[in-house]
């Protein structure tokens, strides 16, 4: 892949949650085949991980056609990693027909709930028995925060658009079960994220 550095976007979330991260990737995802990233945002994530762990392949993607650049520029150099395309998770069928693996990174509560089953459908769709769902944020337990933090964090997610929030990991889970996607695990993660792990029945 090629692009000018020079359209690298910055976000830190990915800096201090990176590693993390990819310590539970190493153990949950299959040792050889295709990743695909949904929501690369800026492509920090897809270019750590494909560097990280080089035996797989990935395939960024995202909603916003203007981040593919930064993706790209991200991931030059890098031969297992896939030119990035544009995914909408509520726009089925996806513009890709198969996956080992799907990695979903702090989009949830970002996005209006509709986003949730659309990735659950996607995910569903693209991937084989056994494969593995990877969603990584906050979430409430049991109804409540697990930190003010978080409350406060919500109530900033809320303040800039009434449809975002930090989602209720049980309905997360009901949304997957009901489309075959079973909690294979849960990860309490640094500043009170859940690395949620998913695999297809």
């Amino acid at each position: 892949m090629k692009a000018s550095d020079d359209a690298r976007r910055h976000a830190g979330a990915p800096l201090r949650n990176r590693a993390p991260i990819v310590d539970v990737l190493r153990r949950v995802l299959p040792p050889r085949g295709l990743v695909l990233e949904v929501a690369s945002g800026t492509g920090q994530h897809a270019a750590y991980f494909a560097s990280e762990l080089p035996h797989l392949g990935f395939q960024p993607s995202d909603a916003d056609a203007e981040m593919l650049a930064s993706i790209s520029a991200w991931c030059t150099g890098l031969g297992n990693v896939r030119a990035p395309i544009v995914l909408d998770v509520t726009r089925h069928p996806w513009p890709i027909a198969h996956a080992e693996a799907v990695l979903c990174i702090n989009m949830l509560h970002i996005s209006p709930w509709d986003a949730c089953p659309a990735l659950m459908n996607g995910a569903a769709a693209v991937l084989p028995p056994g494969g593995v769902l990877y969603l990584y944020g906050p979430y409430r337990i049991g109804g409540a925060h697990t930190a003010p933090s978080n409350q406060a964090f919500e109530e900033r997610l809320r303040g800039e658009n009434a449809a975002w929030g930090v989602r209720d990991l049980e309905a997360v889970v009901a949304e997957a079960e009901r489309r075959g996607l079973r909690l294979d695990e849960r990860v309490a993660m640094p500043a009170n994220n859940q690395s949620l792990v998913f695999r297809r029945g």
